[in-house]
């Protein structure tokens, strides 16, 4: 890929998840035109369409064709319009919760699209929803009726997939990332003393109030998801701009000592000094909110890979060939995601290497032992 046209679309990023003025001149080629097309397909690609049409908002110093930028508002549009509705049916479903007498906390997703300057221009996902205790079973009973797909569940992380309407729903009994016994532990942990202690945020949606993890629980909860999908099937730019602006919007209320000691805990803090420099200096995060940042040249260094491997990858790994998937039988997809899983990870281990082969042969254990289940 064109090394300007990366650096284009990480400035426009910026500038939108921001809301600042940004100058491309320096980013484009030897034709002083940006290729509004290519940094649409980048945009769809790690689900930043909205984000980046707020950056093309702020371009400065390049003049860009009305037609060529008509279809990324256009998008934008689609993008406002799909999450008005999926607010309304998240208000519906809590409601639905709340008569039934289910307690649950929406996590990732719209809870977090609160913290950008402008909501509804986060694209939005699933609807994933935390309930511990019997509340996930309560949960299942009352919405797999209503359900028009209906996912496999994973028994041992406690996870449900359906379809509600046009919505995908996710349930989680837990919060895993299947990374180490170490970091599930913690995420038991916070799980548990967040319900415990009743430590929530509120998002006023319409006449709901939808509980949120507190910052300091979400401040975990978030990077330990980052880490899963870095780890295991690729991540977005989209998950990082996600934490960037939580930590941003609640610089004043998260207890900085209490988060570094669950990153410590869980044995990540190497993987939150890279990405907080892929942040701070890429993505224009202020150094002064964002915790544990550290100037040094190395975790630049790793936060440039990190980028590399991200555009890689796609969002969720989407830019790796899955099209094997239907054309194999068990084992021979097994095999073949075997193989992809040993080429990212390679990628990985230059930039952590001791966490990169615990991690790997963590997941190879689980993949072997969910063989013999024949799963």
């Amino acid at each position: 890929m064109c090394k300007s046209l990366e650096k284009a679309f990480i400035q426009l990023i910026k500038a939108g998840l921001w809301e600042q003025g940004v100058r491309l001149n320096d980013c484009l080629d030897n034709s002083r035109k940006l290729d509004i097309a290519e940094l649409n397909r980048l945009a769809n690609e790690q689900a930043l369409s909205g984000i980046l049409a707020i950056g093309l908002e702020h371009v400065k110093d390049v003049k860009m064709n009305i037609e060529e930028v008509l279809p990324i508002m256009e998008s934008s549009m689609s993008i406002q319009a799909a999450n008005s509705g999926m607010d309304v049916f998240i208000a519906e479903l809590f409601a639905d919760f709340k008569a039934e007498k289910i307690s649950a906390v929406l996590v990732k997703g719209q809870g977090i699209a609160q913290c950008y300057e402008r909501p509804l221009w986060r694209a939005c996902g699933d609807v994933d929803l935390l309930l511990i205790g019997d509340n996930y079973s309560q949960a299942q009973s009352f919405l797999l009726p209503k359900a028009v797909e209906i996912e496999e569940e994973v028994v041992l992380r406690k996870h449900q997939g359906l379809k509600i309407k046009d919505y995908m729903v996710e349930l989680h009994g837990t919060l895993h990332s299947e990374l180490s016994r170490r970091v599930d532990k913690v995420l038991d942990d916070e799980v548990d003393k967040m319900f415990g202690n009743q430590e929530f945020r509120f998002w006023k949606n319409g006449d709901s109030d939808i509980p949120l993890p507190s910052a300091n629980h979400d401040a975990v909860f978030i990077f330990s998801h980052i880490l899963q999908h870095f780890f295991k099937q690729g991540i977005g730019l989209r998950q990082i701009c996600d934490w960037c602006r939580l930590l941003w919007t609640y610089r004043n209320e998260i207890d900085v000592e209490y988060v570094e000691g669950r990153i410590k805990k869980m044995g990540l803090m190497s993987e939150w000094k890279a990405f907080a420099a892929l942040a701070v200096d890429y993505l224009g995060m202020p150094a002064d909110a964002m915790p544990y940042y550290d100037s040094r040249k190395k975790w630049s260094r790793k936060a440039s890979r990190i980028l590399n491997f991200i555009f890689y990858c796609g969002n969720f790994g989407q830019n790796i060939d899955s099209s094997y998937y239907f054309k194999h039988s068990y084992f021979v997809r097994k095999a073949i995601s075997f193989r992809h899983r040993f080429s990212n990870f390679l990628r990985r281990v230059g930039i952590f290497p001791l966490d990169s082969l615990a991690f790997f042969f963590n997941g190879m254990v689980n993949s072997f032992k969910a063989v013999a289940r024949g799963k």
